[in-house]
């Protein structure tokens, strides 16, 4: 299998060869159609959300009438879909299914991929209940915003949506129509990667041009989430003064632009991002973290953006990077290949603790140096 890898853009054929081989083992069971109503025994399964709270989650279809979608010049409007993932009240109900099957069959096919059985990726299981009531005191619970890489689908931080949910608070996932290889809409349409054959013309402007699309996409969602008439009914739960965003690849290099022309975002994190558009020179002062892979997003590493802005950060900051990892150890889909989860368990815990100190004003010490929990993390400044 040849496997695209492509660093701080975000593809999604950042995932290895060697991981998808390992997918391709799983299920001759799981490639069975399961019988009505039931999970096939071979499903694949999130880690279990750590906090004390249940998590719900719903999913959205915003429309933006303000303006056209940027890679499709025939639609005069921006559409989103966008998931939910709250603290809820207990009681069973309907596990949330991972992506449908539509956008699994496109993810792998997006990435040449024909060993691997799309029920094997969609049918993975997750761990919050399909509109459950949300719980939680008005005007309470701090609001995460995360933004997933380039061809990745809003599924790929679901482990990480569904732990900060669990520890309560309301996260919002969006997928950028286009921008993957397949999202599913309302009606049974899939929106394919209009936006592939931009970025194979010119990586840098496409990604200047991402990201700020991006940016109005967040700024759209929390508009809508936050407005006079909100379009989810536990909106009203939302402490509007406590809000973070977090990304990966793509996303992460739209987080410090978003921050910049939305202050109502008072945090942000880039996981292994490049920097398409260049904090200017008078910086960012608000709280920011960068979360790197490997050797390539080390100090005088490969990706150059990261010192550059760095220096332009004038609030709280921190780098880390994690020995050994790649570009979607911040993401679910080493889990889904049956690999080890610890990757996605650093992740979970440093963004936890980092929303936890900038959201909450808790104290975190495991920002603050090294950790005996976490030897693989380096934090470099």
């Amino acid at each position: 299998m040849k496997i695209k890898i492509m660093r701080g853009v975000g593809v999604a054929g950042a995932v290895t060869a060697s991981m998808l081989a390992l997918l391709a083992t799983v299920p001759a069971q799981a490639a069975s159609p399961p019988r009505t109503g039931t999970v096939p025994d071979k499903s694949l399964t999130l880690p279990a959300p750590t906090g004390s709270h249940p998590v719900g989650t719903v999913s959205l279809h915003l429309v933006d009438r303000s303006r056209p979608d940027p890679w499709v010049a025939t639609e005069k409007t921006r559409q989103l879909m966008v998931s939910l993932w709250y603290p809820a009240a207990k009681g069973a109900g309907r596990p949330a299914q991972y992506m449908t099957d539509e956008e699994a069959k496109a993810f792998l096919e997006g990435q040449k991929v024909t060993d691997v059985p799309s029920e094997v990726v969609s049918g993975t299981r997750t761990h919050a209940v399909v509109e459950a009531r949300p719980a939680g005191r008005k005007g309470t619970l701090p609001l995460v915003v995360l933004s997933p890489g380039f061809t990745m689908s809003r599924s790929s931080l679901t482990s990480l949506a569904e732990e900060l949910a669990s520890r309560g608070y309301v996260v919002v996932g969006i997928d950028h129509v286009h921008e993957s290889y397949g999202t599913s809409l309302p009606g049974g349409r899939l929106a394919g990667c209009a936006a592939c054959k931009e970025q194979e013309a010119d990586a840098w402007e496409f990604g200047d041009k991402a990201v700020r699309g991006r940016q109005a996409d967040v700024s759209f969602v929390l508009d809508r989430l936050l407005g006079r008439h909100p379009v989810w009914k536990g909106a009203r739960l939302i402490d509007r003064s406590r809000i973070g965003m977090a990304g990966h690849s793509l996303g992460g290099s739209s987080t410090p632009w978003t921050m910049l022309k939305d202050p109502r975002v008072r945090a942000g994190i880039n996981m292994d991002g490049t920097f398409f558009v260049p904090v200017p020179d008078k910086g960012l002062a608000r709280p920011f973290m960068l979360m790197g892979a490997g050797e390539v997003h080390e100090p005088d590493g490969q990706d150059f953006t990261w010192g550059r802005d760095w220096a332009r950060m004038t609030d709280w900051k921190r780098w880390f990077t994690v020995k050994g990892g790649d570009h979607v150890s911040f993401t679910d889909y080493p889990l889904l290949t049956k690999q080890s989860a610890r990757d996605l368990e650093i992740t979970r815990a440093y963004v936890a603790a980092f929303m936890d100190r900038h959201l909450r004003g808790r104290e975190q010490p495991l920002l603050d140096g090294p950790s005996a929990a976490f030897p693989e993390v380096k934090l470099w400044k």
